[in-house]
């Protein structure tokens, strides 16, 4: 069991979402960087369905009740348990008592925990995950708070007898870290309505993340954007990615909890490789967009799912091997 002595900024329990229920008014939700969950638990030979801890900038103070094999991904976080520096992107294990401090992130904002046997809540409609702004899932759908009790799934026995394994992977493919990249945007369906001056500065400018920004989406100051007529638009779906113009000109780009509905302009459209690109930026820092068509988008992205296969299945044989 992990006991929740302080809960960080904003902590909760996620796993790959809950897909295939927008028809009943249901969004996804689930990790907003889907590759960091899916490489933390590849790291502690957790199934890619288990559920893990998302932290949000900075992290919760959690007594470990037994014997655990971590890992950390995403946002590096200053970590430490028992007064030890612990490391990200490795396997680790704490014996049970320990205290584990996560504390904040000097880039990047979402980290993940995965523990091996995952956190074992009851699942609501199929997955584990906490739809913060429905309010949909274990705990009723709400961040952790001090005093939680986690319980943690079978776990079979450690790999390896140290308490940090003799190797760990590279972050680099998987998080940007201080660079800032233009995120590729693929046309939307009103891109065309934009003005002139607007469309020019969708590419051209650099936007920042606003502070409301959350995981319903990611709000952007910069140039006021405008459509040169007046539209009159009925509610349509929208998906991770959508990038709206509300009537103050300032995008938003919907991330994993968002509507499943929307009835703003929809003025572009991320590449779906982006995505957990975008959910790592924190509020302050600069986004530029870059135009992409659709065939090379979806190219993007199914080069990286067979790195991502590729990295998974190197993993598991390093743990069988140790």
């Amino acid at each position: 069991m992990i006991e929740v002595l302080t809960p960080g900024l904003q902590t909760s329990l996620q796993d790959r979402g809950r897909p295939g229920l927008a028809h009943l008014g249901i969004g996804r939700a689930g990790a907003a960087d889907l590759p960091a969950l899916r490489l933390a638990h590849a790291l502690v030979g957790n199934p890619p369905d288990a559920c893990a801890l998302e932290i949000t900038l900075t992290g919760p103070t959690l007594r470990l009740h037994r014997d655990v094999e971590i890992a950390l991904t995403g946002a590096p976080v200053a970590a430490e348990a028992n007064g030890r520096a612990l490391p990200g992107w490795t396997p680790l294990r704490l014996k049970a008592g320990s205290v584990l401090r996560l504390g904040g992130m000097r880039h990047g904002c979402r980290s993940y925990l995965a523990v091996r046997g995952g956190i074992d809540v009851a699942a609501v409609l199929g997955s584990r995950s906490q739809d913060l702004n429905a309010g949909l899932g274990p705990l009723a759908g709400r961040p952790l708070r001090a005093g939680d009790r986690l319980p943690l799934g079978a776990m079979n026995a450690f790999a390896g007898a140290a308490d940090r394994a003799a190797w760990s992977l590279d972050p680099r493919p998987w998080f940007d870290g201080a660079v800032a990249r233009p995120l590729r945007l693929l046309s939307g369906t009103h891109t065309e309505r934009l003005d002139a001056a607007s469309r020019e500065a969708l590419f051209a400018a650099s936007f920042r993340i606003a502070a409301a920004s959350n995981r319903v989406g990611c709000r952007l100051d910069g140039p006021r954007l405008a459509l040169h007529a007046p539209l009159e638009l009925i509610s349509e779906g929208v998906v991770a990615g959508t990038v709206q113009l509300p009537p103050n000109g300032q995008p938003i780009v919907l991330l994993c909890e968002h509507p499943v509905s929307g009835g703003y302009p929809r003025i572009g459209q991320l590449a779906a490789v982006d995505l957990p690109r975008l959910a790592q930026r924190r509020p302050g820092d600069a986004l530029r967009f870059a135009p992409v068509d659709a065939g090379e988008a979806a190219r993007l992205l199914e080069a990286r799912e067979q790195r991502l296969l590729r990295m998974e299945t190197a993993i598991a044989r390093r743990r069988a091997a140790s």
